[in-house]
């Protein structure tokens, strides 16, 4: 089974040493708009963080994301 938005979140976190409280003001200052620790950890918990907070997130963090076609894995 795969790694849930949540783990995978904290993860990427704990690699680049970011606490959950500093990425809320990063995305607080990219988004315009305000997250608050509470608030997003129950977007994390409930899975409703939307792909463009993901694709902000991976930005913040200096990843990239990319799409693999598994139909050619082999």
């Amino acid at each position: 089974m795969s790694m849930k938005v949540r783990e995978q979140v904290k993860s990427l976190l704990a690699s680049k040493n970011v606490s959950m409280k500093e990425l809320c003001k990063l995305l607080s200052e990219k988004y315009g708009k305000e997250y608050s620790l509470p608030n997003f950890s129950g977007k994390l918990k409930r899975g409703t963080v939307t792909y463009n907070e993901v694709l902000i997130i991976a930005e913040i963090l200096g990843y990239k994301i990319n799409f693999i076609d598994t139909d050619n894995i082999g």
